[in-house]
C-alpha cells in the first residue's frame, strides 16, 4: 500500500507551496564549518534502534537528532543536519530498507536540523514543517545574543507544505502525528508521535542530559519549553521511547526529571529578577549549583544558561 499523508483541518489552516528547483550555536557553528570544509568523511553516522520492529531509528551525526521511519511506504524523515552530511546520512538510511526518502519535517527552522534541506528538496523529497519555519527560513535571521546571522534560504531548501497546527501522516501502518506546540525552543516548534510504535521525537524542546537553549530571538520561551516538556509527558507513557532534539535516546522517567529542572530554573530565575539582582549576583551566586554536575556539561555552560534565561525572562 503506498502510504497516504492527511493534514488536520477545521479551524487549522494549511498552506502548501509547490515544490521548486544558540542551542550553544559556537560548537554547532564548529560542526556545520568543519563538515563544510570537507570533513564530513570523518564524521559517522551512527544508527540506534528506537522501536526497530516498527522500522524507527534515531541517528546520530553532527547537529540535531535524526529521526526516521523505514517501511514499505518509503521513508519518513524527521530533520536532516548539515549538507554535506546527505550522503552519508541517505546511505545510512538505505543500509535500513533501502527505501525512498518521501518526507522530511523540520521540527524548526535552526541550520542544524535544516542543513540539508536543500540537497534533499532538490532530489524531490516532500519538506513539511510548521508556518513559521518557513517563514523564518525565508528571511535573513538574525541571533544578536549569540553574535550569528543566517541568510535566507534558497527555495529548494524551503518547507513546500506547511501547518499551522498539526499534520497527520500514515504510512508504514504507523499514525504520525506531527504537532505544533506553542513558543518554546521557537516559536515553530513540531514535537511528533509515532502512535502504534509509542515513540516520540521531541525535537529542541528536549536536550536530554544537559541545559537547553532557548531562541528567545525566534520566538521562543522558557514557559513554552515547560508546557512542550508537559504535552510529551502527556503522551508519553513507562514504555515509550522519546528521541531528543539532543542527547541520547531517552524515556519518560529522564523527560520527568527535565521537567522538574525546567520549573526549578523558571522559578529561581523570576525569584532573582523579582529581588531586584543583577544578572551579574545572580550568576554568582550560582543558583543551579545543584544541578550543573548533571546538566552543565553540554552546549551551554551553566553561566551562559542562566544568562539565556534572565535575559529571557528580564528583556
Amino acid at each position: 500500500m503506498v502510504g497516504a499523508i492527511a493534514l488536520s483541518l477545521g479551524v487549522v489552516g494549511l498552506s502548501a507551496i509547490p515544490a521548486h528547483g544558540g542551542l550553544h550555536f559556537e560548537e554547532s557553528h564548529h560542526e556545520h564549518n568543519e563538515a563544510k570544509d570537507g570533513h564530513e568523511e570523518d564524521i559517522e553516522i551512527q544508527v540506534i534502534p528506537a522501536n526497530a520492529e516498527a522500522g524507527i531509528y534515531m541517528l546520530l551525526g553532527q547537529g540535531g537528532n535524526i529521526g526516521v521511519l523505514v517501511g514499505e511506504d518509503g521513508v519518513f524523515m524527521i530533520d536532516d543536519q548539515f549538507a554535506p552530511l546527505t550522503e552519508a546520512i541517505q546511505t545510512a538510511i538505505a543500509e535500513l530498507g533501502n527505501k525512498e526518502i518521501r518526507f522530511v519535517l523540520n521540527t524548526h527552522w535552526h541550520f542544524d536540523h535544516t542543513g540539508g534541506n536543500e540537497n534533499l528538496g532538490n532530489q524531490g523529497v516532500l519538506i513539511v514543517a510548521h508556518d513559521n519555519v518557513r517563514e523564518r527560513m525565508s528571511t535573513e535571521q538574525v541571533l544578536a545574543s549569540i553574535g550569528m546571522e543566517f541568510p535566507a534560504s534558497p527555495e529548494a531548501a524551503l518547507p513546500a507544505l506547511t501547518f499551522s497546527d498539526r499534520a497527520t501522516f500514515y504510512l508504514n501502518d504507523q499514525t504520525v502525528n506531527a504537532i505544533h506546540v506553542e513558543p518554546a525552543h521557537t516559536d515553530g516548534d513540531t514535537i511528533i508521535q509515532f502512535a502504534e510504535a509509542n515513540v516520540l521525537h521531541l525535537g529542541d524542546t528536549y536536550f536530554n542530559g544537559f541545559y537547553p537553549f532557548i531562541d528567545f530571538e525566534s520566538g521562543g520561551s522558557l514557559d513554552g519549553m515547560i508546557a512542550a516538556t508537559e504535552q510529551g509527558l502527556a503522551l508519553a507513557n513507562d514504555e515509550t521511547v522519546i528521541i531528543p532534539g539532543h542527547g541520547p535516546i531517552s524515556n519518560r522517567a529522564e523527560l520527568e526529571s527535565y521537567h522538574q529542572l525546567l520549573l526549578e530554573v523558571r522559578e529561581v530565575t523570576q525569584s532573582a529578577i523579582d529581588a531586584g539582582l543583577s544578572l551579574d549576583t545572580f550568576i554568582q551566586s550560582q543558583p543551579l549549583a545543584d544541578y550543573d554536575e548533571y546538566w552543565g556539561s553540554g552546549f551551554l555552560s551553566p553561566e551562559q544558561f542562566m544568562t539565556i534565561v534572565y535575559n529571557g525572562l528580564n528583556p
